[in-house]
């Protein structure tokens, strides 16, 4: 091959080479940064209670209002935990709950009784990131709330105790969204809606965190929650609401 052709193809590999590179590279570092990202918060909920249960049809409704204080003293047991991932712009989301409470209260002037809930929940959405820039970033998810609740009622006055369990699953639509304060702080509010008469007559909630990165793997955070949740089925009524102060440590990966 004399030398001018040599050189001419020297230009074209090199040329081609070029090409290759400036097309797949980006899609190789893309590869590269398009793993999924997650992360686990469990957290500690000062919730009060307030509301009404009625275990069975032909039972009395018992009514409450109880702050985190008082409800503190009647709690058997809770456990609360958080998870979120993403993957680009798709993204997926849990939130457990599990809290078994006794609660006094009246069923009709001068009448005392006490009731008795367990309450468990898992949601599970998944969704897509509609919004993100560098101040925000806005998901829109869809999913399910599966509950488990247990409610009993103890009359002593009359003597009567009533108790039912029922499990059913929420049909949920949900937005989550982040703001960037600074480097180190952020801002997160998150809220969902449903029931819609599929599972429960309605389940509602919010909540809104300030956010403090440790580290590059350790979060801190604090606000404010709301669960509420309207539920009947063969005269058995939960209409309750769980509301308080929160705080969270997420641990990133």
């Amino acid at each position: 091959m004399s030398k001018f052709y040599q050189r001419r193809y020297l230009r074209k590999r090199d040329a081609c080479i070029s090409i290759f590179a400036c097309v797949f590279a980006p899609s190789i570092v893309n590869a590269q940064d398009a793993g999924w990202q997650g992360q686990i918060t469990p957290y500690v909920w000062a919730t009060g209670v307030g509301g009404h249960v009625k275990p069975v049809s032909g039972a009395p409704t018992i009514s409450f209002d109880r702050s985190f204080s008082e409800t503190l003293k009647d709690l058997d047991a809770a456990f609360f935990i958080n998870g979120f991932a993403r993957k680009e712009r798709f993204v997926l989301a849990g939130d457990l709950l599990y809290s078994s409470l006794s609660k006094k209260g009246t069923v009709s002037p001068g009448v005392s009784a006490k009731a008795k809930m367990r309450m468990a929940s898992l949601t599970l959405l998944g969704g897509y990131r509609a919004i993100e820039d560098s101040s925000m970033a806005l998901d829109v998810m869809a999913g399910a709330r599966v509950w488990h609740t247990r409610a009993s009622l103890s009359v002593p006055v009359i003597g009567e105790q009533r108790s039912s369990t029922h499990n059913f699953i929420d049909p949920v639509v949900a937005v989550r969204v982040n703001f960037s304060l600074s480097p180190s702080w952020s801002m997160l509010g998150y809220a969902d809606v449903g029931g819609f008469g599929v599972g429960s007559e309605l389940t509602k909630q919010f909540a809104l965190s300030v956010n403090y990165q440790v580290n590059e793997n350790i979060y801190v955070s604090t606000g404010y929650r709301h669960l509420d949740l309207d539920y009947k089925d063969k005269g058995m009524r939960i209409d309750t609401k769980l509301t308080g102060p929160f705080f969270g440590f997420t641990w990133k990966f």
